[in-house]
């Protein structure tokens, strides 16, 4: 039986993923997932509409109409928050700009699709983190005494004293380490763009003993992975989510505020941030620190931290009428910062 020709919009999608995206656009894996994502779903659905085998749809069948239905179809029948709708329709705007470089003739009807807005009213999700007491207690539950408890304890220290994707430290090689004074590690976040972030001497001590101990490596030394399982190989996003919670279970005993919390490893990135912002550090140097590429993006954290609105209110009304200055009132982000040094 004879083989189905690619069409063009098969073609496309090839070009747009293997080429387009990780190429002109330099997106993350992270990103690159869920814009595939996107596509099966949006495929599926195409199919559906135009009676149309999968590997029979083109370019011609992608209309605004049918991604508006589609859109429509994932809030009533998959039941999806605004928000995830306006990231499905994110990524096919950009599948859609992708197509008006490559079939500029059916530029009319991908403008339509580009004109499809973003859809008001997506709630932000608060935004759950670690306070002073409840970092110490997580890292005084890991077992030092044992080389995978080292691993750990390195990792969720660099965690916190860079404010880093999970994806950047797992990324890391041994030659982005800089272990002897001024500490620093380089950091290659979305787009690949690279920043570099200061160490504390206390973390550059941890990654230079958790690099003394480590197991020989084949290849090149330089380019070893920093973080490794028990196999020597690289560490995953699946087993750092896996150690933050085996050592949630046991930090929970120091601290029960933690039984509250939706907590998950990008939480240690919120920690940061906080933690910088309470200290008085301003909102343009977090943006650079964390690698945001809006301010807008840095801005959440004042909108999430009580504490932050708490001294707000002292600060606007008038000493008769604001409330009592309390020392709970108050977080000394600085103070966190030199225990966590000290840890």
């Amino acid at each position: 039986m004879k083989r189905p020709l690619p069409t063009d919009l098969g073609e496309a999608i090839v070009r747009f993923f293997e080429q387009y995206l990780p190429g002109s656009r330099g997106v993350s894996p992270h990103t690159l997932h869920s814009y595939r994502d996107t596509v099966v779903l949006f495929l599926r659905f195409l199919a559906l509409e135009a009676r149309l085998p999968l590997e029979q749809l083109a370019i011609s069948d992608v209309s605004s109409e049918r991604v508006v239905k589609f859109l429509n179809t994932l809030q009533t029948e998959r039941h999806n928050s605004i928000a995830t709708r306006n990231v499905r329709l994110a990524a096919l705007h950009a599948f859609a700009r992708f197509l008006v470089l490559e079939r500029p003739e059916q530029m009319g009807a991908l403008q339509r699709v580009l004109a499809i807005p973003f859809r008001r009213g997506a709630k932000e999700t608060p935004i759950d983190y670690f306070e002073g007491p409840e970092v110490e207690a997580l890292l005084k539950s890991i077992d030092r005494s044992r080389p995978l408890g080292r691993r750990d304890y390195a990792l969720f220290a660099l965690m916190f004293n860079t404010g880093a994707r999970v994806q950047e430290i797992l990324n890391l090689c041994r030659s982005d380490l800089r272990l002897e004074r001024p500490a620093q590690v380089r950091l290659r976040g979305k787009g690949n763009k690279v920043r570099l972030c200061p160490l504390w001497p206390s973390t550059a001590r941890l990654l230079g003993a958790l690099i003394a101990t480590a197991p020989p490596t084949a290849g090149d030394i330089a380019q070893a992975p920093v973080f490794t399982n028990a196999r020597g190989e690289k560490l995953t996003r699946f087993g750092v989510g896996y150690l933050l919670r085996k050592y949630l279970a046991l930090a929970g005993a120091q601290a029960e505020t933690l039984a509250a919390k939706r907590l998950h490893p990008h939480s240690l990135r919120h920690s940061t941030a906080v933690c910088l912002l309470k200290a008085g550090v301003d909102f343009a140097t977090i943006s650079q620190w964390l690698g945001h590429a809006s301010l807008n993006t840095t801005m959440r954290y004042a909108r999430a931290d009580l504490d932050l609105k708490r001294q707000a209110l002292v600060q606007v009304f008038p000493q008769s009428l604001s409330p009592p200055r309390a020392g709970h009132l108050r977080f000394d982000g600085s103070g966190l910062i030199e225990r966590l040094r000290r840890l």
